[in-house]
């Protein structure tokens, strides 16, 4: 009888090396001109600052005018696309390609009642800001209640 020597980190890259296949897979991270391709999500954060919400999205090498946003049915969504710099050169000279590109979108559902029109952007050295105001909040309304046609307010309900 042979004796087999068990080794736990091998079958930990065997275990990783499935799993990496089946998000790839799932993911649809494909291959692109021979190489893996890896989708890009830039990352953002949103934090709540007095009256307003501030996101922040981060897009290095992604310029001003291939950044949109759009607000529809109280979604915010920002997208673009962060072009390879190696795309349309030989690529000779590249031993390693590991930065993602390509197109990106994001959304976000925001609070009912936002005033789109009250939405600012800015864009400084490959950082989105957007400035969300918070809605007002609504205040409950008093309903006068009147009396009805030949109803009487005065007395109690027994009287006739």
């Amino acid at each position: 009888m042979t004796l087999i020597r068990w080794e736990p980190v091998r079958e930990m890259d065997s275990l990783q090396s499935e799993m990496n296949r089946l998000f790839d897979g799932f993911f649809g991270n494909g291959v692109a001109n021979g190489r893996s391709a890896r989708r890009w999500i830039p990352a953002m954060d949103l934090v709540e600052s007095g009256g307003e919400f501030v996101l922040r999205a981060d897009l290095p090498g992604v310029r001003e005018d291939e950044v949109e946003i759009e607000i529809k049915d109280d979604v915010l969504t920002i997208s673009g696309e962060r072009r390879a710099e190696h795309e349309g050169r030989s690529e000779e000279g590249y031993y390693r390609v590991e930065r993602a590109f390509g197109s990106f979108s994001r959304s976000l559902s925001l609070p009912e009642g936002v005033d789109a029109d009250r939405v600012a952007a800015s864009f400084d050295s490959g950082v989105l800001e957007v400035r969300i105001p918070k809605p007002e909040e609504r205040q409950p309304q008093r309903v006068q209640i009147s009396a009805g046609k030949g109803s009487r307010v005065e007395g109690s309900a027994t009287e006739k």
